[in-house]
């Protein structure tokens, strides 16, 4: 699981990042809203932790930006005790809030539970389990490729968006990436013909989508 932990108190960092090292996590940390914009744009992030007081950025916004385009799990945290700033919080689209201090078991916990709720999807006749990174169509199991996966993850994070080429670019290949965009075309092509033809929609001249679905 990646982990992305954005805090400006530098100690706080440190800890989190120890903690969640311990439990085999990738940990990217930020210590401002804006560098944690800029990480989460250049990186597949699993799980977003966010102080709700940062310089440039705070959390609130920085977390609705996530929500904007992914389907990310962002749990808050912050020193504020009123019922409404819990409120405000989870209205932003957080999916998690705890208030400082914490013990850190305790994120552990709650993090490890949020990330791993919807890990499991079904479309039509095909499963896809994110925790294994496996794709069955019936009861076999399709071989996909890391960038075909990813988009899969992409398309699953955005169900009901239609995303362009420029913005499957930045979000499976990189914000850095300057190929040809029709490399896009050419991957999902190959996507449809392993999970079906008919699951991810095209819009001429516009992008892609997955339509809404029950998971």
């Amino acid at each position: 699981m990646k982990v992305l932990i954005a805090d400006d108190e530098v100690s706080m960092l440190k800890i989190l990042k120890a903690y969640f090292e311990k439990e085999q996590c990738e940990v990217i940390t930020a210590k401002d809203g804006q560098e944690a914009l800029e990480v989460f744009y250049n990186n597949k992030v699993d799980l977003a932790i966010l102080d709700w007081m940062m310089p440039k950025i705070d959390g609130i916004k920085v977390c609705k930006k996530i929500k904007e385009i992914s389907n990310t799990k962002v749990l808050m945290l912050t020193a504020k005790s009123e019922n409404e700033d819990e409120i405000d919080a989870l209205n932003c689209g957080a999916d998690e809030y705890i208030r400082k201090p914490f013990d850190p078991r305790v994120l552990i916990i709650r993090a490890k539970k949020l990330a791993g709720s919807n890990e499991v999807f079904k479309i039509d006749d095909l499963k896809i389990d994110f925790k294994t990174n496996k794709v069955y169509k019936g009861e076999d199991e399709l071989n996909l490729t890391n960038k075909e996966l990813q988009l899969l993850k992409c398309f699953i994070s955005n169900k009901g968006a239609i995303l362009s080429r420029k913005k499957l670019l930045d979000l499976v290949w990189g914000m850095d990436y300057y190929g040809d965009d029709r490399t896009v075309d050419t991957h999902i092509r190959r996507l449809r013909s392993k999970i079906g033809e008919d699951i991810i929609t095209t819009h001429r001249g516009i992008g892609y989508s997955l339509e809404e679905f029950n998971d």
